[in-house]
């Protein structure tokens, strides 16, 4: 379904991008230009669909950030604007709002937020519970591994 490109925009800034189909960096660059440019221009009273090459394009901005997916013509716009809206509302409960300080500095967690949530371009889970579930007990796990332990632990002696 999602077999473009996933991003993040916050006024014309990349701050996170998913590409689901192989391209060099100068393609991937161009496309973002472009994209980033065209959706900026339009009002905000203005429909967050539209035709671009041979994709549509399908954005939402909340607040300061603006999301986007490019994905085939055949797809459906309201879903992808769906799986736009649960990304967002899966960012907004880990973070607690949201914005773009978050993005910026926990991006890793972001993508691995992105990463649960869609495989391929595709929705993988839509639960919002099982998703987070996931999400935090990988961050259990980090935390542990992260955890000091005592010199004896370390040699295997407790």
């Amino acid at each position: 379904m999602l077999n473009s490109k996933k991003s993040l925009r916050f006024l014309g800034k990349l701050r996170l991008q998913k590409w689901y189909v192989p391209l060099s960096d100068k393609e991937r660059k161009k496309i973002s230009r472009d994209l980033v440019q065209t959706i900026l221009a339009r009002k905000p009273k203005m429909c967050s669909f539209l035709e671009w090459r041979d994709l549509k394009i399908v954005y939402k901005r909340y607040a300061s950030l603006y999301f986007c997916c490019a994905v085939e013509d055949q797809d459906n716009e309201l879903i992808t604007l769906e799986i736009i809206h649960r990304y967002v509302e899966l960012l907004d409960k880990y973070f607690g709002s949201v914005c773009e300080l978050d993005i910026i500095f926990n991006f890793e967690k972001a993508y691995f937020i992105l990463d649960e949530f869609l495989l391929g371009g595709e929705a993988q889970e839509t639960s919002k519970k099982n998703v987070l579930k996931a999400i935090e007990q990988a961050d259990l796990l980090q935390e542990e591994a992260e955890a000091p332990r005592s010199v004896l632990e370390e040699i295997g002696l407790t």
